[in-house]
C-alpha cells in the first residue's frame, strides 16, 4: 500500500483522504525523510484526526539542492520536434536543481523566451545511488525508488531546441554560455563621451569561446552550486563559519568550524582558502599584503530597466577626471554602472542622467547598489604546507580590465591538478610549490595592468594625469595598436620547473602558453578538444609518435596524439608550425610544459620536470557523476 506525503514549512505529513497527520521526524531534506521510514510508518498508522489538507500550504516534496535527471525524446512527438528520425535510443540529461519549485510557486518566463511549453510528467524519487551500468530488476525497485511525484515540466522550447541543449553533455560551460552575453570589447570615452580608443574582442577566441563575456555573477554561482550537487564525492555545508585553521607541514590540517549545531573539528588532507579579502586562511599561514599602491572608493549600480539605453554591447570606460565611470550591459534588460565617489550625495537618477534621462517613467529597478574600495594587493605568501590561498584571499585587483574572477579561476585550475597528483597518485610534495611560483607573478602582472589602465583613464586631476590621457589618446591612433593590445590580456607563465624554454633571442615560443581549443571530429561526432583530452597530460605531435615519445607518455599517464588525426580545421597543426615545434607536452590545465623544437628529437629539459611528476601509485578511482561534465574554467579563466 502506498503512502501519500505532503511537505509544508512546518514539516512532513502523511495524507489520509482530506486530512494529514504530522510526521514526528527531524528530517529537513527529502533524503532525511527517506532514511526515517519508521516515523513515516508510525504517522501512517496513527489514529489521530489530523489537520485538514485544505488548511496546509504545500511545498515541493523534493528539497533542493538535488540531482534532477530527465529522459529526453521519450515520446515520438518530442523526437519529431527535435529533428530525430527512426529509432531513438534512451537518452538522459540533467536540469539544475533551481528548476524545482512548489505547487503554488509562480512560474516566471524570462523576457527573451517566446515559446514556453509545459506537460505533465511522472517523476521517480530515488532512494539509493544508481551508478551508470546498474541493472535493476523488478524485485529491486523498492530499494531504489522511494516514491513518485507528479510534475509540471515547463520548458523554454525556443531556447532549448535552437541551442541543442539536449545534445550537449549538460556541462557548466554550455550553461554559462546560456546566461552570458559576448562583449565586443572595451571603449575609452572622453568626458563628452566621444570615442578615444576601441579595443576589440573576438566573438570566437583562441580557446573556442568569446574572448569577453558579460554575465551576472550570482547566476554563475548558482550554476556552480548546482554542478556541485552532481558530484557524489562532494558535500556542501552551507551556513558554516570556519573559525580556526592549523597548518601542519605535509600532514593533515586541523580545521575548526561552527554552524547551527555548535562547534566542530575536522582533519583535512588540504585546505583551499577561497575566503576573500578578509581571509582567515591568510592569517593562519602568516601571510601579509604587499601593497601595489592603488586605492579608490567607487559605487556600483546594477539596474534593470526596459528603457532604450544607449549601449555599445561592450564595456565603456569614461576617462573623465571629474567623474570617471564604467558602463556595460550585463543582461537582456540589466545594466551596470560604476562611478568613482565624490564628496556629497548624488541620487541614482542623477548619476545615470547621461544614459537615462530623469524624465524616463518606464520600468526602472535598482537591483543592487554597493560601495567598494578598489585596491591593488598581493599576498606575500600563498601557502604553508597544504594550506593554500586562492582568489581574493591571495590577490585584490581594481576592476579596470575585468580580470578579478578570472584570476581566481586561474588559481583553481593551476592548483587542483597538482594537488590531485600529490594526494591521489603520490607525486612529489614539491610539485605544490609551483602553484605560488607560477600564479603569483602572473597575478601581479594582471594587477599592475589594471592599475596602469586605471591611472591612465581616471588617475586624478593633476597635470600629469591630463598628459597621460593625451598620450593614451595619441597612442591609440597608431594603426593596429588597439587590436594588438586587446588580443590576449593573459601573458605566458614565466619559466620554471613546469615551464621549460630554450633561450632564443626575440622568441618566447609555446612553453607557458595555452593550447588553442578547436572543435575536433575523430569519427564519433564533433567534440571540443578539452572534452576529448580529459584531465590528463597530453602530447600533441605533428608527426607519428616515436617509441621514446610513447614511453615518456606512458610514464606520465599521457596520451600521444598526432594532430592530423583529430579532424580539426588545421588550427593545431598551424599552431605548432607557428611555434616552430614538432610536439608539445600539455599539462592538465592545457599550459604547454615543454616543446620538441622543429627538427629535434627530444623535449627541451626533461630531467627538470620528470622528478616532480613521477607518481608512486595509480590514480584513485573517482565516483562517476550522473552526466559527463565540462569544465567551466576554460572559458572564464582565459
Amino acid at each position: 500500500m502506498s503512502t501519500n506525503i505532503l511537505r509544508t514549512a512546518d514539516g512532513w505529513w502523511v495524507v489520509r483522504d482530506e486530512h494529514a497527520v504530522l510526521i514526528d521526524t527531524k528530517a529537513v531534506t527529502t533524503a532525511d525523510l527517506i532514511a526515517d521510514r519508521q516515523a513515516v510508518r508510525e504517522a501512517a498508522e496513527s489514529t489521530a484526526a489530523g489537520t485538514p489538507v485544505a488548511d496546509l500550504a504545500a511545498l515541493s516534496p523534493v528539497t533542493t539542492p538535488c540531482r534532477v535527471v530527465a529522459q529526453m525524446v521519450n515520446y515520438r512527438s518530442h523526437a519529431r520536434d527535435s529533428g530525430f528520425t527512426g529509432d531513438i535510443p534512451p537518452t538522459f540529461f540533467r536540469k539544475a536543481s533551481g528548476s524545482v519549485s512548489g505547487p503554488g510557486d509562480a512560474i516566471v518566463r524570462p523576457r527573451h523566451v517566446r515559446f514556453l511549453d509545459y506537460e505533465v510528467e511522472l517523476g521517480l524519487v530515488m532512494a539509493a545511488p544508481l551508478p551508470v551500468g546498474t541493472v535493476v530488476q523488478e524485485g529491486d525497485l523498492p530499494s531504489y525508488v522511494a516514491g513518485l511525484v507528479i510534475t509540471n515540466d515547463v520548458s523554454a522550447r525556443d531556447v532549448q531546441l535552437t541551442k541543442t541543449q539536449f545534445y550537449q553533455a549538460a556541462g557548466v560551460g554550455e550553461e554559462f554560455t546560456a546566461i552570458s552575453r559576448p562583449a565586443r570589447g572595451l571603449r575609452l570615452l572622453d568626458a563628452r563621451h566621444r570615442v578615444m580608443a576601441e579595443f576589440p574582442r573576438a566573438a570566437l577566441g583562441h580557446h573556442g569561446y568569446p574572448q569577453t563575456s558579460m554575465f551576472d555573477q550570482p547566476e554563475l554561482e548558482r550554476l556552480l552550486r548546482d554542478a556541485l550537487t552532481l558530484r557524489p564525492e562532494c558535500e556542501l555545508r552551507s551556513g558554516a563559519e570556519v573559525t580556526g585553521i592549523r597548518p601542519h607541514g605535509a600532514g593533515p590540517v586541523r580545521v575548526t568550524y561552527r554552524d547551527e549545531h555548535g562547534e566542530h573539528q575536522l582533519r583535512a588532507e588540504a585546505v583551499l582558502g577561497c575566503d576573500g579579502a578578509n581571509s582567515i586562511t591568510r592569517t593562519a599561514i602568516g601571510a601579509a599584503w604587499e601593497n601595489l599602491r592603488f586605492e579608490e572608493r567607487w559605487t556600483v549600480l546594477d539596474i534593470r530597466t526596459d528603457a532604450d539605453v544607449r549601449c555599445w554591447e561592450g564595456v565603456e570606460q569614461i576617462c573623465d577626471p571629474s567623474r570617471p565611470a564604467t558602463f556595460m550591459r550585463v543582461g537582456e534588460d540589466r545594466y551596470r554602472w560604476e562611478f568613482r565617489l565624490k564628496d556629497g550625495h548624488e541620487t541614482v537618477r542623477e548619476l545615470l542622467a547621461l544614459w537615462l534621462p530623469p524624465s524616463h517613467a518606464g520600468d526602472f529597478e535598482v537591483v543592487r547598489e554597493r560601495q567598494y574600495t578598489f585596491r591593488a594587493l598581493v599576498a606575500d605568501g600563498w601557502h604553508s604546507g597544504r594550506v593554500f590561498l586562492l582568489g581574493d584571499a591571495a590577490h585584490l585587483t581594481p576592476p579596470f580590465v575585468g580580470q578579478g574572477l578570472c584570476s581566481g579561476l586561474r588559481d583553481a585550475y593551476n592548483l587542483t591538478w597538482k594537488l590531485a597528483r600529490v594526494l591521489g597518485q603520490g607525486a612529489d610534495e614539491r610539485l605544490l610549490d609551483t602553484y605560488e611560483s607560477e600564479r603569483r607573478p602572473h597575478a601581479r602582472h594582471m594587477i599592475r595592468l589594471a592599475v596602469a589602465m586605471g591611472w591612465a583613464m581616471t588617475g586624478g586631476q593633476d597635470g600629469a594625469a591630463a598628459l597621460r590621457r593625451r598620450l593614451l589618446a595619441a597612442a591609440c591612433r597608431i594603426p593596429g595598436l588597439t587590436a594588438a593590445a586587446g588580443r590576449d590580456l593573459s601573458p605566458a607563465l614565466t619559466t620554471g620547473p613546469l615551464v621549460r624554454r630554450r633561450m632564443r633571442p626575440g622568441r618566447r615560443g609555446l612553453a607557458g602558453t595555452l593550447c588553442p581549443q578547436p572543435w575536433t571530429d575523430t569519427g564519433t561526432g564533433r567534440t571540443r578538444l578539452d572534452d576529448l583530452l580529459g584531465d590528463s597530460f597530453t602530447i600533441l605531435t605533428a608527426n607519428a609518435p616515436t617509441p621514446s615519445l610513447n614511453a615518456l607518455a606512458h610514464s606520465l599517464g599521457a596520451r600521444p596524439i598526432r594532430v592530423t588525426e583529430l579532424g580539426d580545421d588545421g588550427t593545431l597543426a598551424a599552431w605548432l608550425r607557428a611555434g616552430r615545434a614538432d610536439a608539445v607536452l600539455l599539462r592538465p590545465d592545457r599550459v604547454v610544459l615543454d616543446v620538441i623544437p622543429t627538427g629535434c628529437d627530444s623535449f627541451t629539459d626533461t630531467p627538470a620536470w620528470t622528478f616532480l611528476l613521477h607518481t608512486t601509485r595509480s590514480p584513485r578511482p573517482r565516483p562517476r557523476p550522473r552526466t559527463a561534465r565540462k569544465s567551466p574554467l576554460r572559458s572564464a579563466a582565459r
